[in-house]
């Protein structure tokens, strides 16, 4: 794969392995016919391991060896290393998709990896998924909190009931973060116009939170913010539009793909605390 200045930066491997065999739970037997996993066959599951390789070398081996001992001493350098390969993978997804025109495709998340190796290697060995030497990254620790973990779900229950349907904002943004952490800042761009709008739509008609519980301290503070949060995108709206029509005429210069961050982020703190506001 080559960078925007057309050097060859990365090699990306895509191959199977073995599948892992799925777990079944032991219950009441049912009558009828048995199940394959009753009959003692134990379903795989297909495993896809992905493999980004930096081109050039490392020195010699001891180099090598030094290198990966300051890796395993430093887990943000891993997790550095690992997010870099995931973008590269689903900058290669997103482009699968668009010549495939499959509307349907999405990006891989950080959470779907079974494991995470960070090495080197020979090219032979890196190419057919082998390292010379490698260590496991543990992944990276989920919510703190039980409920923290249990309002996604709350979330999704309550959208699957039409208790608390999406707002039309929240898909738009998230197509525009999508696009922006995938360094597409001209989609973005344009997604985060019309997203910017559907919210100011949506969220300011609702006019002044009342959250279901919680301290009414807490609330009045909360609700002042998300005031002046919408004023300030209120605000960002021309620059915005500007931005989405520099978009159209090609690439965005770094200081409008920063305003585009920015309004972005503002965006997603207000739908975030729209959410926790109706806890």
């Amino acid at each position: 794969m080559r960078s925007a200045e057309g050097q060859a930066d990365h090699v990306l491997v895509i191959g199977g392995v073995s599948g892992l065999a799925t777990a079944w739970r032991r219950g009441r037997r049912r009558r009828g016919r048995p199940s394959e996993a009753e009959a003692g066959e134990t379903p795989e599951l297909p495993v896809t391991r992905v493999t980004v390789i930096r081109p050039g070398g490392l020195g010699g081996e001891q180099e090598a060896d030094r290198w990966l001992a300051g890796m395993r001493e430093s887990a943000e350098r891993c997790d550095e290393l690992i997010d870099e390969g995931l973008g590269i993978l689903n900058r290669a997804l997103h482009h699968h998709q668009v010549a495939t025109q499959e509307p349907f495709g999405g990006g891989v998340p950080a959470s779907a990896a079974i494991s995470r190796r960070v090495g080197y290697g020979s090219g032979d060995e890196l190419a057919d998924g082998r390292w010379t030497d490698a260590i496991d990254v543990p992944a990276p620790p989920g919510p703190r909190a039980r409920a923290d973990a249990l309002r996604p779900q709350e979330r999704l229950a309550a959208a699957l009931g039409r208790r608390e349907p999406a707002l039309a904002s929240e898909t738009l943004l998230l197509r525009s973060r999508a696009d922006l952490d995938g360094q597409r800042a001209r989609e973005a761009s344009l997604q985060l116009r019309v997203g910017l709008e559907a919210l100011l739509a949506e969220v300011g008609a609702e006019g002044p939170l009342v959250p279901a519980r919680g301290a009414q301290a807490l609330a009045e503070d909360q609700a002042a913010a998300q005031t002046a949060d919408l004023a300030a995108l209120e605000e960002r709206r021309g620059m915005t539009g500007e931005a989405a029509n520099e978009a159209l005429k090609g690439g965005l210069s770094a200081a409008r793909t920063q305003e585009v961050t920015e309004t972005l982020r503002l965006c997603e703190r207000v739908l975030r605390r729209r959410r926790l506001l109706a806890q």
